[in-house]
């Protein structure tokens, strides 16, 4: 895990806007929105349409990334907390 994805999943043990990330972390939106896909495509955070509700199907987090809300995973909670 690199030192981005774990600042960044560091924020997401609540469900948190695209917004909240921008201003906690400082970032650019294209180092999120990458630091985001990365930790997607890897199981470590999911998706969310609004505060309460899952997103299942398949996200381009940097085409749509911006709209949603995240959450760590299991996954992403275990490597986080074993570094």
């Amino acid at each position: 895990m690199s030192d981005l994805e774990f600042d960044l999943l560091d924020e997401l043990y609540f469900v948190q806007p695209f917004s909240y990330l921008k201003n906690a972390l400082g970032w650019e939106d294209r180092q999120i929105l990458e630091t985001l896909r990365s930790l997607y495509q890897k199981g470590m955070i999911k998706c969310l349409i609004g505060p309460d509700e899952e997103r299942f199907d398949t996200v381009d987090i940097l085409e749509e990334g911006a709209s949603l809300f995240y959450l760590a995973t299991k996954k992403g909670l275990m490597a986080h907390n074993t570094l």
